[in-house]
């Protein structure tokens, strides 16, 4: 607010003046990866290269046309690899924009929230604690103090104010502490930062370390496959058939078979859950956090906002030892309550709108406030201007109380204004009014307030404290003491109607929801209890209680509470500390500049995004885009679903690479002709490794998901079975493959139809198998079939392509096959169909048992 009214910045036009003379507030960017880079980085792999070469090498010296078709179909592959990476790459790079920092401006008199790239010069910007400043600029009202390390290297923070010179500061600095307004003096590559050119980038680019774990899974099943691959081609050679088949053979099945694109499924895998949180609201900063949010055993969050409504409204005001439920005669001629709490109150005013509510633009604490005393905006304006502000202590959290000195209109003297935690007015106080006069807070009268605090605190209701001075205004250090008690109100902040689903939802996952809040013990166990996130006050601990106890002593109950009141952001990194030490993977939520280090300290950090600040976004890993608790449940839910897509992408491929090397390597050990060719064994890699994998990375079948506890942290990728599910379903791919090749030779067919028929049932065995990899622990008669319609759509298109190279003229040239019978039909059906049947037996004979 301005001393005799509204600051009003900028208009619009004189923006679109200034943006077209100096530009965008943007640093250059780092040189992104290119297109044609992508598409190159597609055939970077030894293997790939070895295939083109000997593919040529043949084609020079045998069949120009099969070389011709090999090629086509690793650039087949290698496009369809590229438009996956792209859209990943497109995906992160949005995901960037939407964590891009933003900044508060007031343009044409209303204060705005734009990107920080739209900022430009003579921008009147707001600045408080915890944001990170967007552009060079100069403090012209307010007081800060300024981290400046990015810059000087020191970490001592900086006090800046427009008292005196020190009133410059810079993009890339943080606010530690205060508020203050400033002009925006250069933008850009002009600016201190823009001069060294390093931005901190907003999105954490860090492996996901199931990623680095399946690179050195991926290393040994290279080394596996490779020597394979050499057996079958040595036993090839060895028994007379061309070296040059053979080596094209044996490359061949290395590039099928070899999982080089195993640690991408990760990556695929995490920016398709990326993009699904992000439509229900939660930013995902950090790609490894996707992973963890799945272990996620506590989840501690913030009440106001969170798990409430953030609606407040005043619901009772005491003063002079009385209640008022709503406003009376009584309340008005209260005149220092009304002063203290809508003149010890920032806000704005949003001209654009007609609605009184609705033009009221501050915190919701101070919006009830201000609702609860004025209707409409001029007299709301004149009573605030009225008071010409002097200086101001702007709210901590340690604190828990914010103070303002103003010139009193009535009086023209100075007087000190307080609000905060009734507690803690109470304690700065050594007076209180009573009867219009100013008498001692005896202990007795303490109590008594408090008594009447609690009363209000077990109903729910949030109360705030009240306190004014009139002398000793000069001495700093000792600004807050010696109060005069003057009352406080209670303000109600219902619970969001999802939130208790939500809770209740945990419970079943074996989830823990804590809530942490600053109000009042009575007032958390209230709102806790309705949302059953508690049961008793023996499970509600408060600061003054962590205060007393050691890191030991703490670790010890930790377990057993429920509900943290009246606790300090130090307080909250000992939670999560005491939570982590007991092995539990944690969730902490947060916004303000002191939450930090207790989000970085969480395994999932998680700010707020329309209350957060700044420092604690880029602390965090994820970002809750409306600020509900319900939000992070989502998230977690997503989490779960992403890994067992994991899961399942993993099963499906290894359990299909298994089988095509095994029925190679079986027809070598049998001294068996080649039952696949080259371009065979490429075309089972592009018709089955390609789309109906992809589409399992996008699955909703998850058999009750939020009804299992979480995994724990360390758990294997493979373990509950995988390994085991994989090498039998690989294994009766591969034997029952080579069993229709084996019966098509005893059955006198030509080695051209036992060849189509073999590549019919690998490819109709794994299509099948696709929908046995949607569920762990059902049957494939058990498996709703068409509840993936990506996964549907795309083994319909590879159906469509085996009968494409089976019937089309043009396509059995190219790949050598032929038409098959009803009869050699027949035995592909049930040699595919045994693969299904025998793998359903054993999942239900093993449940029996189990």
């Amino acid at each position: 607010m301005k001393d005799n009214g509204l600051l009003n910045g900028l208009t619009k036009e004189q923006v679109e003046i200034n943006v077209k003379e100096f530009g965008k507030n943007r640093i250059k960017e780092k040189n992104k990866t290119s297109i044609f880079s992508i598409l190159l980085s597609q055939f970077n792999d030894i293997m790939i290269w070895i295939l083109i070469v000997a593919t040529i090498i043949s084609g020079i010296i045998g069949d120009v046309a099969d070389s011709i078709v090999i090629v086509v179909i690793i650039v087949i592959n290698a496009i369809l690899g590229f438009i996956q990476e792209f859209r990943t790459e497109k995906s992160l790079e949005s995901l960037k924009k939407l964590s891009s920092p933003t900044t508060k401006v007031i343009r044409d008199g209303n204060l705005k929230i734009i990107d920080a790239v739209e900022l430009t010069i003579d921008d009147l910007i707001l600045l408080e604690s915890g944001d990170r400043i967007p552009a060079d600029a100069k403090i012209i009202r307010g007081d800060l103090t300024v981290d400046e390390s990015l810059l000087t290297g020191e970490s001592v923070g900086v006090i800046k104010t427009n008292r005196n010179k020190e009133n410059n500061i810079f993009m890339g600095t943080i606010a530690l502490k205060g508020k203050a307004y400033a002009k925006v003096t250069n933008i850009g590559m002009n600016t201190e930062m823009g001069k060294i050119a390093n931005m901190l980038q907003d999105i954490d680019e860090d492996k996901s370390p199931l990623k680095e774990r399946l690179e050195g899974l991926g290393k040994v099943l290279v080394v596996i496959c490779l020597l394979i691959c050499a057996v079958v081609t040595v036993i090839g050679i060895a028994r007379g058939q061309s070296v040059t088949d053979m080596f094209l053979i044996g490359v061949s099945l290395a590039v099928a078979a070899i999982p080089e694109g195993l640690p991408a499924i990760v990556t695929v895998a995490l920016a398709l859950g990326v993009s699904k949180m992000l439509k229900r609201r939660a930013l995902i900063r950090k790609l490894p956090s996707v992973e963890t949010l799945g272990c996620t055993s506590i989840i501690c969050s913030d009440k106001t906002g969170t798990l409430t409504e953030n609606k407040m409204s005043v619901r009772e005001v005491y003063f002079d030892g009385k209640v008022y439920e709503k406003r009376e005669a009584e309340v008005d001629k209260n005149e220092i309550l009304k002063e203290i709490f809508v003149v010890c109150n920032d806000f704005n005013i949003n001209k654009n709108e007609k609605n009184f509510k609705n033009q009221i633009i501050a915190d919701p604490t101070e919006k009830a406030l201000i609702e609860y005393y004025f209707d409409n905006v001029e007299n709301l304006v004149s009573y605030h201007s009225s008071f010409k502000k002097l200086s101001e202590i702007p709210f901590d959290s340690d604190r828990k109380m914010a103070s303002v000195v103003v010139r009193d209109p009535k009086t023209d003297e100075s007087i000190l204004l307080a609000k905060g935690a009734p507690e803690k007015i109470l304690l700065m106080s050594k007076y209180y009014l009573h009867k219009g006069n100013v008498v001692d807070l005896t202990n007795a009268k303490r109590q008594e307030i408090i008594k009447e605090v609690e009363m209000m605190s077990l109903k729910g209701l949030r109360c705030l404290g009240a306190g004014f001075k009139k002398n000793n205004l000069n001495d700093k250090s000792n600004l807050e003491k010696d109060l005069i008690f003057a009352g406080f109100c209670s303000i109600i902040d219902p619970p969001r109607k999802d939130s208790k689903d939500a809770v209740i939802k945990c419970k079943q996952a074996g989830i823990n929801t804590i809530m942490i809040t600053g109000d009042h013990k009575n007032t958390a166990f209230a709102i806790a209890k309705e949302l059953q996130i508690c049961t008793g006050l023996n499970e509600v601990l408060t600061g003054d209680d962590i205060e007393k106890m050691s890191d030991k002593a703490l670790s010890k109950v930790i377990d057993f509470i429920r509900v943290f009141a009246r606790v300090t952001p130090k307080h909250k990194f000992r939670i999560v500390k005491a939570f982590k030490e007991k092995g539990h993977v944690v969730a902490m939520t947060g916004d303000g500049v002191n939450d930090a280090p207790a989000i970085k300290e969480a395994d999932i950090g998680i700010s707020m995004g329309i209350a957060g600040t700044d420092v604690t976004k880029e602390a965090s890993a994820m970002i809750l885009m409306d600020d509900n608790f319900s939000t992070i449940v989502s998230a977690v839910e997503e989490g779960r679903k992403i890994y067992l897509n994991i899961r399942k992408f993993i099963r499906y491929l290894l359990s299909c690479n298994i089988g095509e090397v095994l029925t190679m390597f079986l027809a070598s050990i049998f001294s068996l002709p080649n039952p696949l060719t080259p371009i065979q064994i490429l075309f089972v890699n592009l018709a089955t490794d390609g789309l109906p994998a992809l589409a399992l990375g996008v699955d909703n079948s998850h058999d009750n998901i939020m009804s299992k506890p979480p995994r724990p942290r360390n758990e294997s990728i493979f373990s509950r079975g995988l390994w085991e599910k994989i090498l039998f379903r690989g294994a009766l791919i591969g034997i029952s493959t080579i069993f229709t090749f084996i019966i098509g030779l005893y059955l006198g067919f030509s080695v051209r139809t036992c060849r189509t028929m073999t590549l019919a049932t690998l490819v109709l065995s794994q299509l099948i198998h696709v929908f046995e990899c949607k569920s762990e622990t059902r049957t494939l008669f058990e498996i709703n079939l068409l509840s993936n319609k990506y996964l549907l759509l795309s083994v319909i298109i590879s159906v469509v392509m085996i009968f494409g190279i089976i019937y089309i003229p043009f396509f059995q040239a190219i790949f050598k096959t032929t038409n098959i019978n009803l009869l050699q039909w027949g035995i592909v059906l049930l040699f595919s169909g045994i693969i299904a049947v025998s793998s359903s037996g054993f999942g239900l004979i093993k449940r029996k048992k189990s």
